[in-house]
């Protein structure tokens, strides 16, 4: 009788073990994409010009040759209206293959921007050279979701 318990016991724990290894292994509609970071700004009025200008300057050639040493993949600058006084209305988006290689890929952005942009003196004086003309709202960092087919 006790060994038929036990045997009972085996078997039940055996079945939720295995329940619990199928539905873990749950196939998910998705899977992991790019990430994008994402900053949002906003140009004070009266300097869309020489934002832009930083832009299409500096900005863009560190961007070049990070892309160029296939640190990132894209990037791209949105402009919109700003719908408030304190609302961005630009987006400074750059596009990473994946999170890893993004954070892997630190110290060696920070050496492209040493060589483009210059030191880290230099690169602090043009931070603050930009208060004047802009204000950083805010920055995210996204990931794409790629989506799979349900099927039922």
């Amino acid at each position: 009788m006790k060994i038929r318990r036990i045997l009972v016991g085996f078997f039940v724990v055996s079945v939720l073990i295995l329940g619990i290894s199928v539905y873990a292994q749950v196939k998910r509609p998705f899977h992991n994409g790019i990430v994008w970071n994402v900053a949002f700004i906003r140009m004070k009025p009266g300097m869309e010009s020489a934002y832009l200008n930083f832009l299409a300057g500096s900005w863009k050639a560190n961007q070049e040759d990070l892309k160029k040493d296939g640190l990132i993949l894209s990037y791209k600058v949105i402009t919109t209206e700003g719908h408030t006084p304190g609302d961005w209305n630009v987006m400074l988006m750059t596009e990473y293959k994946d999170l890893a290689t993004m954070e892997a890929n630190e110290d060696k952005a920070d050496a492209v921007s040493q060589r483009v942009v210059g030191d880290d003196e230099k690169q602090r004086q043009d931070y603050r050279d930009r208060l004047e003309i802009r204000e950083v709202m805010g920055d995210r960092l996204g990931r794409e979701m790629v989506l799979s087919p349900k099927t039922p």
